[in-house]
């Protein structure tokens, strides 16, 4: 072979390979473009970004007319009473049944959540103060302890506003045991069972500053 035509194999050799690299490059581009393509979207679920607890109503603003659902019972609010101690506060509502009982709701940020459902006990006569208390076979500890300012909406029982005291206790897994004595009453014994977010469902009452 002489130099001419080695000179153009050679030539040829190069062109072919720089073709190759652009073919390459060109698919490469191709590639990235149709993948950088939009998507036709499809259908979304309109709750995806919503939070549960929205949808199941917030607790913090219950209020006398509103009806609660817990773990399938429905409950009427019949009165509500907000307590404030120094910064601190939270509320307690008074529920009717259908069958005409009465049970007590307390909601409380301490900082999270606590919704805990509350059953006067009359027959009880205990009395708060020690570090312990034994009640049914379960032993309740002393948590918390002090003096109240409260003020009532609704139907309570209670004069609409005043001084309480209170002695709360803690008990194994979900069991509480509370002290309160509104005024100068005696004190009154309740058992607590906290409660489960997803235990609850509230119904708003349509009304003046209130979402139906």
């Amino acid at each position: 072979m002489n130099g001419s035509v080695a000179y153009l194999v050679t030539a040829a050799g190069c062109l072919i390979g720089v073709a190759g690299i652009v073919v390459a490059v060109v698919a490469i581009w191709r590639a990235r473009t149709r993948t950088k393509q939009p998507r036709n979207p499809g259908p979304t679920d309109p709750f995806r970004d919503r939070d549960a607890d929205a949808l199941r109503g917030d607790p913090r603003r219950l209020s006398p007319g509103d009806i609660v659902e817990i773990r399938g019972t429905s409950y009427a609010v019949r009165g509500s009473v907000l307590l404030k101690e120094g910064t601190w506060t939270w509320s307690e509502h008074l529920l009717d049944d259908a069958g005409g009982g009465q049970l007590w709701l307390s909601v409380e940020e301490d900082p999270d959540l606590e919704l805990v459902l509350w059953t006067t006990d009359p027959a009880l006569t205990l009395t708060p103060g020690a570090p312990t208390v034994d009640l049914d076979g379960h032993r309740y500890t002393s948590n918390e302890s002090g003096h109240a300012l409260f003020t009532g909406t609704g139907t309570t029982g209670l004069d609409p506003s005043g001084a309480m005291r209170y002695h709360d206790y803690r008990g194994p897994g979900a069991l509480r045991l509370s002290f309160e004595a509104y005024g100068n009453a005696a004190w009154e014994v309740a058992r607590g069972d906290v409660l489960h977010r997803s235990d609850v469902m509230i119904y708003p009452q349509a009304g003046p500053g209130k979402v139906g």
